[in-house]
């Protein structure tokens, strides 16, 4: 059976960072609304409205597109896959960068719309400095460890609790409270409240992100050879339609 039709995974891979930002985003308003004067509180409150829309979201599309809604997944994806041509081809990691990109700012609109502010305002929330840096290598490196490994291990099918259990501890356990993704960062750039990050402090975040990705992939080479070969389960393993739903 031929697999997923690309324009129905990018399709998925938008929808499913633009729902995932706007729960960053939207919770983000509603903390700091709740509660306006304890910036713990909101973290809290942060963080646990994203673990949990991350889990329902990778539920929801993973059969589709794998639910990647990440750039560094996908180019982790495509780059183990490679030599066994089990992950993403090239034009498919393009294709879901450009989606979940743009999704990831359509995300921002939406929520800044649902809670009336103005459909784009960017940020003015600087996050320059070293120790933030350290903590997007540490959040990123970790999150595609996870994510290969339960694929390498056939345990794909815990994506949805284990990812979001990962993302809502690395909230704390970082000091850049975890983004971990380049297409989140640019997307929370268009929204100036509690989760936006201010565009001049992006392409470090992005070049932190991607210096995670390159440890991750060389820590995955090394503790899972044969990673590769699981490819195709990253971040869910999305099964062949039947043959009546591709006609």
């Amino acid at each position: 059976m031929d697999p997923v039709a690309l324009p129905r995974r990018l399709l998925a891979e938008f929808l499913g960072t633009a729902l995932l930002v706007t729960a960053v985003v939207g919770s983000g308003i509603m903390a700091s609304r709740l509660s306006p004067d304890d910036v713990g509180l909101q973290l809290l409150e942060n963080s646990i409205a994203t673990a949990f829309a991350l889990g329902a979201l990778i539920l929801t599309f993973g059969p589709i597109s794998g639910a990647h809604f990440n750039p560094v997944v996908s180019a982790a994806d495509w780059f183990l896959g490679r030599r066994t041509r089990t992950g993403l081809t090239a034009t498919d990691l393009a294709g879901y960068t450009v989606a979940q990109i743009a999704g990831a700012i359509g995300g921002s609109i939406l929520a800044n719309l649902m809670f009336g502010l103005d459909a784009v305002s960017i940020s003015r929330n600087q996050r320059a400095a070293g120790h933030l840096w350290l903590g997007e290598v540490v959040a990123t490196t970790g999150l595609l460890l996870l994510i290969v490994a339960l694929a390498r291990s056939g345990r794909a099918s815990a994506a949805p609790a284990a990812v979001g259990a990962y993302i809502g501890a690395a909230y704390w356990f970082t000091s850049s409270t975890s983004f971990a993704n380049p297409a989140v960062t640019i997307g929370r750039a268009f929204t100036d409240t509690f989760a936006g990050i201010a565009p001049s402090s992006v392409p470090a975040y992005i070049a932190a992100q991607l210096a995670g990705l390159l440890a991750a992939t060389g820590l995955l080479l090394v503790l899972y050879p044969h990673a590769g070969a699981a490819s195709g389960d990253v971040v869910v393993h999305h099964p062949a339609p039947r043959s009546e739903e591709t006609r």
